[in-house]
């Protein structure tokens, strides 16, 4: 039950974040997003090998944006989460965002992989791991929690290279997700819980996420290589699979209002809205 507990504790933390997200939401007004601030860049507009119109999603925001140790902190998590959330381009008929190439699927992973923030959460993972003595054969003190640092960091890093890479390419599939920012609050949390079933083509067309079911389920038979204090058998890994992609409808509902919460804490945040993209 380690690994599982770890998710579960995972869950229930992010649902607290979401509750605090649900009631900034509810006291929002359902009017148009306001201006991003004059030094926001906005979106610009490219074009395809074919010669169709198509929109590249602003930079992230920067690091030192964010003022105060606290600030900055929440920033290394913000950015965390912007990097692989975009905006659909609904606004702008027949306009679809750029497609990630090959090379910018790979890019994509090595940049969510090597982040500070993957490297914060397995050093969580491995201290919980070591005060439950999860894979007892890797032993107590510091050599032991070098070995569950590394089986960790694998996890999230294997996680990533089969969601943001390996099945992307393979079924042509944009790993990101698209943020739809307007409606109603009910309309735009069905949307983000949605995203565990449908995802985007690199046409901008809906197809079922096998990214989301595949990346999980091949990342949890590779841990089992690693992680012999893992239970075995379809039921155990199953399990897993569920904690997984529940704590990602968790962070894609996160992805979905962060604009709401960082305008509530007066947070800088990457703001494609229709006014920065229009022509």
């Amino acid at each position: 039950m380690g690994h599982q507990t770890l998710r579960a504790i995972k869950v229930v933390t992010l649902l607290t974040m979401l509750a605090c997200g649900g009631l900034i939401c509810a006291q929002e007004s359902p009017s148009p997003a306001p201006q991003p601030p004059a030094s926001t860049p906005s979106l610009q507009v490219a074009t395809t090998k074919t010669g169709t119109a198509c929109l590249q999603p602003s930079p992230l925001v920067r690091l030192q944006d964010y003022n105060g140790p606290l600030q900055k902190t929440v920033g290394l998590f913000a950015r965390k989460l912007e990097l692989t959330t975009v905006h659909s381009p609904h606004y702008q008929p027949g306009v679809m965002l750029c497609s990630l190439g090959l090379k910018d699927k790979f890019f994509l992973f090595v940049r969510d992989t090597v982040d500070p923030v993957t490297f914060i959460a397995s050093g969580f993972d491995a201290g919980l791991d070591q005060a439950k003595n999860q894979d007892p054969t890797f032993g107590q003190g510091a050599g032991g929690y070098g070995k569950r640092f590394a089986a960790d960091f694998a996890d999230q890093a294997s996680s990533k290279f089969f969601k943001d890479f390996v099945y992307p390419s393979i079924f042509s599939e944009d790993p990101r997700y698209y943020r739809l920012v307007h409606g109603s609050g009910s309309r735009r949390l069905l949307h983000a819980m949605e995203h565990a079933l449908v995802a985007h083509r690199n046409t901008g067309n809906p197809m079922f996420n096998f990214s989301e079911w595949l990346g999980t389920t091949s990342a949890v038979v590779l841990s089992n290589t690693y992680h012999p204090g893992n239970q075995r058998g379809f039921a155990p890994a199953a399990q897993m699979v569920g904690y997984s992609i529940g704590e990602d409808v968790g962070f894609d509902i996160l992805r979905e209002f962060w604009p709401e919460i960082a305008r509530k804490f007066r947070l800088p945040f990457r703001d494609e809205n229709e006014q920065a993209a229009s022509p």
